[in-house]
């Protein structure tokens, strides 16, 4: 009797975890608990690794170090190469105006535990909600994207893997930029991209990058590599199988990516925003510098002349003219002279009041 009403509540508790959020809290607070129970049954690994070692034989440690230096130097090299193609995409993307995250903030996580159920592929990681973990943030190891946070505790999360049956994730090839949806098998070791033409460009050893098309993985990183192509002229879609680049049950220490979680039309109106802004700055210094060197000099001249012969037009004329940056306004007063040519006497009266200009300006040097 006992043993039916336990196989009761049992079941119970699984129709509620399954359909509803109501024991999301308490998982949450179990998961606490069960945090020591991870690390201590991690212990006797992290002490075997240990003691291995510190009991490593010289001549391993010497060869290791060997080999270290030379991957070193290789990398160095290429890291040179990959500082100037990241200076030109960030010079392009300027000239072209779109605002683009270069390099994504990571954060080093362990793997603490894996989910007992043979027909998911989760796994437990040592980052959580206090770490600054989010859902569906990516997960990718030193070989290439491993999944997704599916899952938050306070100090744990769970991921879900690539090669699960439920996660699928859009790719392109490499090579030629064919995009595609890459969708888990079950198997470890697999993946498989769905409703591929079997005319399409693709073929063995292609390498299969994220497409970013999603908004939930960033664009770039490796996912798999091409292992089998089946061509049947029966069917309209190829047979496409695929190997993950990560080490999918090998990896240890993962990187959580902290990428722009803004979407694509706000990042444009940032960068339009920051566009405006660089141009108000830069053609800002241009007009202040302009002004004061036309402005000032007929400013010190004309206000006296104004105050002395305010109903005279002609006079302003005549004070500008000694002054050299209004050398270009006689042109306008020898049309004024052009327009009355029948009236010679009038014209002459108004040659007189140049004479007393410049003697009042005279007077005031």
């Amino acid at each position: 009797m006992r043993l039916l009403v336990l196989a009761v509540l049992s079941v119970a508790l699984m129709v509620v975890d399954a359909r509803f959020s109501l024991l999301k809290p308490v998982r949450s607070q179990a998961s606490l608990v069960l945090m020591d129970a991870y690390w201590i049954t991690d212990l006797p690994g992290r002490l075997w690794e240990g003691i291995a070692s510190q009991f490593g034989s010289r001549t391993e440690l010497v060869a290791e170090n060997e080999k270290l230096k030379s991957e070193n130097l290789l990398l160095q090299g290429r890291m040179q190469k990959l500082a100037a193609l990241t200076e030109q995409n960030v010079r392009l993307r300027e000239l072209l105006n779109s605002s683009a995250l270069v390099n994504e903030k990571v954060e080093v996580a362990e793997l603490i535990g894996m989910d007992p159920n043979p027909f998911t592929h989760r796994i437990i990681i040592n980052k959580g909600e206090r770490d600054g973990v989010v859902l569906g943030q990516p997960v990718l190891d030193a070989r290439g994207l491993m999944g997704q946070v599916v899952e938050l505790m306070p100090y744990t999360s769970r991921v879900l893997l690539l090669t699960d049956s439920t996660h699928s994730i859009p790719v392109q090839v490499n090579r030629n930029g064919l995009r595609a949806i890459a969708s888990g098998t079950g198997n470890p070791e697999r993946l498989e991209l769905r409703h591929v033409a079997d005319t399409a460009d693709i073929k063995e050893g292609d390498l299969l990058v994220s497409s970013g098309l999603g908004q939930r993985f960033p664009a770039g990183y490796p996912v798999a590599t091409v292992k089998e192509v089946i061509h049947d002229s029966g069917q309209p879609f190829a047979i496409v199988r695929a190997v993950p680049t990560a080490a999918l049950n090998r990896s240890r220490y993962l990187l959580l990516v902290f990428s722009d979680n803004r979407t694509a039309e706000e990042r444009a109106n940032d960068a339009a925003q920051a566009q405006e802004n660089l141009d108000a700055f830069g053609g800002g210094p241009v007009i202040p510098a302009t002004v004061p060197k036309i402005v000032t000099p007929p400013a010190a001249a004309a206000t006296p002349a104004t105050t002395t012969a305010p109903a005279a037009p002609a006079a302003p004329a005549a004070s500008s003219a000694p002054a050299k940056p209004a050398a270009s306004k006689p042109p306008a007063a020898t049309p004024a002279a052009s327009k009355p040519p029948a009236n010679q006497p009038a014209a002459r009266p108004a040659a007189k009041p140049p004479v007393t200009a410049p003697a009042t300006t005279g007077r005031q040097e």
